[in-house]
């Protein structure tokens, strides 16, 4: 038996491995370890819209696992506030109407007291999940579970619970969170995500109008729950819509198609309705419409203003409704809350079962832009005309009514056809992006939604 030294060149990249043989060829085992991230590697050569940013092979660590791989290849362009958007096995599955993992079926925000005690707020529930039927809702304070606090960290009780807990609920006083009694929640389970979380006919004075909390651009489903809403409008005498992304970080690209459609005016259909701009190897750019197919009814809804709420979480898909819709809405699209997220870009699913088999690869590949060629977003994200947020430590007030603090300006609006005078509008003046936000009585960390995908989906 001799030793042999095997020499691998792949395309600049040297691999240098002594083994033991026989003159038995082993080289193939060596090719297995890196053959998913080569193929990785050769597909953004092609097809990533920052190809010129991508580092050079000898620089690069192809023994990594794809997703730490990934990670020193992406370019700062693809990347924002610790999100990249090119990502190998999303943990969310947008093409299902269930989360695909067992949840509570609930969102959440962690909130700190003065005295350094956490505390996770509700933001929303899900019907028929197990904290709805543990009676779980919108600014209940959960301060321990099994009787352990809550720390700064403690997602996983939102998004991924190991087991059935005992949850001690709290009210925030002036220094500490005191307690209220404890709930059992239910095992945690798959819940069937309800993205239309609400929606409903507002009487404003004389006024009606529309409001929608739309939390995912999910798929067929979703498109099918939309047509559905505004076949249920055929008829009505609707004078505004008000419609809630705060809580979106995005989704399907075809289902922002369809619910925007629904949303313009009756003689922008047959119009752009988005351009996605590829690099400069492909040269091209896909054109979609508005389509008359996507319509609900026969025509497209008659309103007077769209009001569109919107915090940091606001993303990508819920972007381009916004984006999209203003070159044919003008000053009648109204934007409350503060500046999105800033995502103008998309991912495409790329796989090859031979070189890389059960990986799915979501690689950024174009630049969103509407009709007009807008896409500068990036930096600033979509800038509110009323700026507001939502102060999480104070009572968040059900959504879409009088007790909701971002749709107090909105409703104003409504009436009085301007917005509520103020010294200064702005709670987080210039939207500075950052992550944690001081108030009066506690601080604000990430949310859940934070941790969802920022996603623009190109089946």
């Amino acid at each position: 038996m001799k030793k042999i030294q095997l020499y691998i060149i792949l395309g600049g990249l040297v691999l240098t491995t002594l083994f033991c043989s026989c003159g038995e060829d082993r080289s193939g085992e060596y090719y297995a370890l890196i053959g998913s991230k080569t193929w990785i590697y050769e597909t953004m050569q092609q097809n990533y819209l920052f190809y010129q940013d991508i580092p050079k092979e000898k620089n690069l660590d192809f023994f990594k696992k794809p997703s730490d791989f990934l990670s020193n290849v992406v370019s700062d362009k693809d990347k924002k506030y610790g999100v990249t958007f090119s990502h190998i096995d999303s943990v969310f599955t947008l093409s299902k109407s269930n989360s695909n993992i067992p949840t509570y079926g609930f969102e959440g925000v962690i909130i700190r007291a003065n005295n350094g005690s956490n505390a996770i707020k509700v933001l929303y529930t899900q019907e028929n999940s197990p904290a709805y039927e543990a009676g779980l809702k919108r600014n209940s304070l959960i301060i321990a579970a099994d009787g352990k606090k809550i720390g700064s960290n403690d997602f996983f009780y939102i998004t991924n619970p190991e087991k059935a807990y005992t949850f001690t609920l709290g009210k925030l006083n002036e220094i500490d969170f005191d307690t209220l009694g404890t709930v059992t929640m239910p095992a945690p389970r798959i819940v069937e995500n309800n993205n239309i979380l609400k929606h409903n006919i507002i009487q404003i004075g004389a006024k009606n109008a529309l409001y929608i909390c739309y939390n995912e651009f999910g798929d067929e489903r979703d498109i099918d729950e939309i047509k559905t809403l505004f076949q249920s409008l055929a008829g009505q005498n609707v004078n505004d819509i008000i419609l809630d992304l705060r809580y979106n970080p995005g989704g399907y690209v075809k289902t922002s198609q369809v619910l925007t459609t629904n949303l313009v005016p009756q003689e922008a259909i047959g119009n752009i309705f988005l351009k996605m701009i590829y690099n400069d190897k492909i040269n091209k750019t896909d054109v979609y419409n508005f389509d008359v197919s996507d319509l609900a009814n026969s025509s497209s809804l008659s309103y007077e203003n769209l009001y569109v709420i919107t915090s940091q979480n606001t993303a990508s898909a819920s972007e381009i409704v916004i984006n999209c819709l203003k070159p044919y809405l003008g000053e009648r699209l109204i934007q409350v809350g503060t500046a999105t997220f800033g995502k103008n870009v998309a991912q495409r699913l790329f796989t090859d079962e031979a070189k890389a088999p059960m990986l799915e690869f979501w690689l950024t590949n174009s630049l969103l832009s509407n009709s007009k060629d807008f896409s500068d977003y990036f930096t600033k994200g979509l800038k509110p005309d009323f700026d507001i947020a939502e102060n999480m430590s104070g009572e968040l007030g059900e959504l879409g009514t009088e007790e909701d603090s971002l749709m107090l300006p909105i409703l104003y609006h409504i009436k009085n056809g301007a917005f509520p005078p103020t010294e200064d509008k702005t709670n987080n003046e210039d939207n500075d992006n950052t992550r944690s936000k001081t108030y009066n009585k506690s601080q604000l960390f990430r949310n859940s939604i934070d941790l969802k995908p920022k996603n623009a989906i190109i089946k």
